[in-house]
C-alpha cells in the first residue's frame, strides 16, 4: 500500500530532477532484476518488486508525481518551523484543509500551531481513498465507469501471397497470437499486493485468434488491409484497436513481371522445335493450348495476348521465351537417329 514512509525516488534510484525517460529506464532495469521469475518468489523479492512497480506508477504519472511531491514536502515538514508571519495561510494540498492562524475574541491573532496528528489523520484518510480508487480487484469493477477509458493498441502483421492471388484475389486464413493488457490488473501485475493470478504477474495475456481475410483482385505489393476492432482490447470501455495486414507478393520462380506483362520461359525438346505442334501452358486463367510453328528457334518469343496482369482497366500479355533443351539421357535408338540425322543433314547452322 502506498504511503509517505516510502521514498519512491530512492526505490528507483532517481532524483526529483530525473526526466521521464530516466525514470522509465531505471524502472525497467530494476523490474528485470527483481521480477519473481528471475530473482525467485520469496516474500522479500515480491515485496521489493511490488515497491518498484508502486514507485514507477506514481513517478511516471505527472499528476500523481506532483501530488506525491507536495505531500512529501509536508510529511518532512519540521515542526520547529511553526512560527510564521502574521495573517499568512498555509495549504498542504487541494485535498487537505487550509491551516490558518486562529483569531481570538479581541481580534488578535494567536501563534500558528501545526497539529501533526490532525495532518496524519487527514493524510491517512486521503491515501485510503486514493488506494480504494485504484484497487483492481474484481469487487471494484463496479466503479470502472468512473475511470478514464483507453483505446486498445493497433496490431500489425505481414502476410505473403502469390502473384496469382494478387491478380485474381483470394481468401486467406491467418492464425495469430495476440498480446493485450490483462483486464484484471490493468497491466499493474498486482492485485491487493499479490501477483495477479490471471496473468501471473506479467501484466499481459496472450490470445489465439483466427481470421479469414478476403484479398481483392488486383491488389498491389505492400498494400494494407484493415480489420477494424481486431487489435488489442480497449480498457474501461475504450474501443478496440485495429489489425493492419501488410501483403507481400511472393516473387515467382518460373516467371517475372514487366509492368502488366508476364515473362515466362518454356522448354522444348529438339523435335518439338523442329516439327512444331501443340503444347499446354499454365496461365492465371488456367491451362491453355499454344500452337508452335515448325522450326521454332531457341530464344524465340511467343506472345499470348490478354494473359498478363489486369490493373487500372488494362490487361497485359504473357510473353513466352523458348528454351530448346536436349534430354540428359537418350536411348540407343534416339542416338542412332541423331547419327542418321547428322549423315543426311545438309544444313550448316554456323
Amino acid at each position: 500500500m502506498t504511503n509517505m514512509t516510502k521514498d519512491y525516488y530512492k526505490i528507483l534510484g532517481v532524483t526529483t530532477e530525473s526526466t521521464e525517460q530516466e525514470i522509465k529506464c531505471a524502472y525497467r532495469k530494476l523490474a528485470r532484476k527483481w521480477h519473481p521469475d528471475v530473482a525467485g518468489n520469496s516474500s522479500d523479492v515480491v515485496s521489493r518488486f511490488k515497491d518498484i512497480n508502486e514507485a514507477y506508477e506514481i513517478l511516471s504519472d505527472k499528476s500523481k508525481k506532483a501530488e506525491y511531491d507536495t505531500l512529501n514536502r509536508y510529511y518532512n515538514y519540521s515542526s520547529t518551523k511553526t512560527e510564521k508571519k502574521e495573517n499568512k495561510e498555509y495549504t498542504t494540498s487541494p485535498n487537505f484543509k487550509n491551516y490558518k492562524k486562529e483569531e481570538n475574541k479581541d481580534n488578535k491573532t494567536s501563534g500558528f500551531n501545526f497539529n501533526w496528528e490532525d495532518f496524519l489523520t487527514k493524510y491517512k484518510d486521503y491515501m485510503n481513498k486514493y488506494n480504494a480508487s485504484h484497487n483492481n480487484d474484481e469487487k471494484s469493477s463496479k466503479n470502472t465507469s468512473s475511470k478514464t477509458s483507453k483505446r486498445g493498441k493497433d496490431i500489425n502483421t505481414d502476410v505473403e501471397i502469390t502473384i496469382g492471388e494478387s491478380i485474381n484475389g483470394a481468401t486467406k486464413v491467418i492464425n495469430m497470437i495476440t498480446t493485450s493488457e490483462c483486464k484484471y490488473c490493468n497491466g499493474r501485475k498486482f492485485i491487493n499486493g499479490t501477483l495477479c493470478k490471471h496473468c501471473k504477474g506479467s501484466g499481459e495475456v496472450s490470445e489465439y485468434k483466427r481470421f479469414t481475410v478476403k484479398i481483392p483482385a488486383g491488389i498491389k505489393d505492400n498494400s494494407k488491409i484493415r480489420l477494424a476492432g481486431e487489435g488489442e482490447k480497449g480498457i474501461n470501455g475504450g474501443k478496440n484497436g485495429d489489425l493492419y495486414i501488410t501483403l507481400h507478393i511472393k516473387s515467382p520462380i518460373d516467371y517475372k513481371t514487366e509492368g502488366n506483362n508476364i515473362i515466362k520461359h518454356i522448354t522444348l525438346a529438339p523435335y518439338e522445335a523442329v516439327l512444331g505442334g501443340n503444347i499446354s501452358v499454365k496461365t492465371f486463367d488456367g491451362n491453355i493450348n499454344v500452337k508452335l510453328s515448325p522450326n521454332t528457334q531457341n530464344g524465340q518469343k511467343i506472345r499470348l495476348n490478354g494473359c498478363g496482369i489486369s490493373s487500372n482497366g488494362k490487361t497485359g500479355d504473357m510473353i513466352l521465351i523458348v528454351d530448346i533443351q536436349i534430354p540428359n539421357s537418350l536411348s540407343k535408338e534416339e542416338i542412332d537417329l541423331y547419327k542418321k540425322l547428322r549423315e543426311i543433314s545438309s544444313q550448316n547452322v554456323r
